[in-house]
């Protein structure tokens, strides 16, 4: 209504909307870990026997182990260089602020995953002799 009516705007809201919807995202996603309901192709568990779908799953759920701690790490790096560049966001605040949302969710989800397939293995039923 500002820019329509009266020709002028928040130079800031731009930025505040980005940041909202990154956090959103970043939260959004570790609460869709945490139900695992997040957005997943399941092709294989449609196709497989139980049998071998259970050790594909827990593949699937390592290797989004190790690319979640892989973006975690990488992400950190980037809050590590924009700390030290002094970067700002929405006119004085430390950008670093706004961006460490990164490399904790992604942190969280490595450790959310890694626990799921190290869950497999410890409530594995064993076979009676």
């Amino acid at each position: 209504m500002l820019r329509n009516v009266f020709s002028i705007g928040l130079p800031w809201a731009d930025g505040v909307i980005r940041l909202a919807v990154l956090w959103l995202a970043v939260i959004a996603a570790i609460a869709a870990s945490r139900d695992d309901r997040h957005i997943a192709i399941d092709l294989a568990g449609r196709l497989l026997p139980d049998r071998v779908r259970r050790p594909v799953n827990a593949l699937v759920e390592l290797f989004t182990a190790a690319v979640a701690g892989l973006l975690a790490w990488h992400a950190l790096s980037f809050v590590r260089d924009s700390f030290a560049f002094g970067d700002v966001l929405l006119g004085n605040w430390p950008a670093w602020i706004f961006q460490s949302i990164l490399p904790i969710g992604f942190a969280l989800l490595c450790y959310r995953y890694a626990l799921r397939f190290l869950s497999r293995f410890v409530s594995r039923p064993r076979a009676e002799p």
